[in-house]
């Protein structure tokens, strides 16, 4: 499953679930319909509800970097889980686009504002 969210020159994508050979082709095409739309700087790319991930995720991330780099963009991938971050790395995805855990200063205001308030909404206790 993947959301998108474009304001102020950037575009989320927020992946979730597993991102194998199937899942990948609809998250390339919905990502791609939206940076042939919006026409972004920056594509975050949010892995932090990744839960299986196998080669395709890799190939999703290259793909969205050359279609970025043809547009003077840069891809960042986001929160990865740690398995994740460490077959990213091994493949040299890091190399070409950055890998951080923290979307602070990487997303419009109001997006981040957002996502925390999901996060304490999504953490905080359930009260009957």
């Amino acid at each position: 499953m993947i959301k998108i969210l474009t304001t102020g020159g950037v575009t989320l994508a927020e992946l979730s679930g597993d991102l194998d050979h199937h899942t990948a082709r609809l998250m390339r095409t919905d990502i791609d319909r939206e940076l042939a739309e919006k026409h972004p700087r920056r594509l975050v790319i949010d892995f932090s509800s990744v839960t299986f991930m196998d080669s395709s995720g890799i190939g999703l991330i290259m793909g969205r970097y050359r279609i970025m780099n043809e547009q003077d963009g840069e891809v960042i991938v986001a929160r990865p889980p740690a398995y994740i971050k460490k077959v990213l790395r091994l493949a040299g995805v890091d190399r070409l686009a950055p890998i951080t855990d923290d979307l602070r200063g990487l997303i419009p205001k109001d997006i981040f504002k957002e996502k925390e308030a999901e996060k304490i909404e999504q953490t905080a206790p359930q009260t009957t």
